[in-house]
């Protein structure tokens, strides 16, 4: 768990911006669901829209601290 830990740290120091734009991709996948599919488990649900705003949150607090 420590190498992965160190080796994911070593990786994400280098590419700073690449959790919230991985974040705001999900944000996006869940608006067009809500337009392709709107009666769909994953639109009412709004999965990604979590996922997404989970995912550059922690994205960003993550650049912060590196």
């Amino acid at each position: 768990m420590s190498k992965f830990l160190d080796r994911a740290s070593e990786f994400l120091a280098h590419r700073k911006g690449l959790l919230p734009i991985i974040g705001l991709i999900l944000i996006l996948v869940n608006l067009l669901i809500q337009f392709i599919v709107p009666g769909s488990l994953l639109a009412t649900s709004n999965l990604f829209l979590h996922l997404g705003l989970i995912v550059a949150i922690f994205g960003l607090m993550l650049a912060w601290a590196l």
